[in-house]
């Protein structure tokens, strides 16, 4: 029943199909679709990017991260997916630079923080005993 009144699209086969013991055969139809990777919207970082300009802005890396990031996102929103990807791209480059940079520095800061507390604990205990 076709409630809009226009003809159904459906064509029945002619000149059948017999399947096995004389029955009408049935004809299945399957649809494939392929997933392209390149469907994918490219990413742009945004998040990361303004967590390191505003955290961690080594040699304003977090701002140049920042800058590319927004680049990215605008040429999605035109539709230029391959230079949101080259922008998006560029600013994770960036944001992984700054991320390594900062945490390094902090590292290296805790070591050495580490470092000194324990030369200084060990001069004070030379001169506790050196006096008494």
């Amino acid at each position: 029943m076709n409630p809009s009144g226009y003809p159904s699209e459906n064509v029945p086969l002619q000149g059948g199909y017999e399947g096995f013991h004389g029955q009408p055969g049935v004809s299945t139809v399957v649809n494939f679709t392929t997933v392209d990777i390149n469907t994918e919207p490219p990413k742009d970082h945004i998040i990361w990017s303004l967590c390191c300009l505003l955290y961690s802005n080594p040699f304003c890396l977090g701002l140049a991260a920042f800058i590319f990031s927004i680049k990215a996102r605008d040429r999605k929103v035109v539709g230029d997916m391959v230079g949101a990807r080259q922008h998006g791209s560029t600013a994770r480059c960036l944001n992984i630079w700054a991320t390594v940079l900062v945490s390094s520095f902090f590292v290296i800061s805790f070591i050495i923080i580490i470092i000194i507390t324990v030369k200084a604990a060990r001069t004070i205990q030379t001169i506790s005993n050196n006096r008494g």
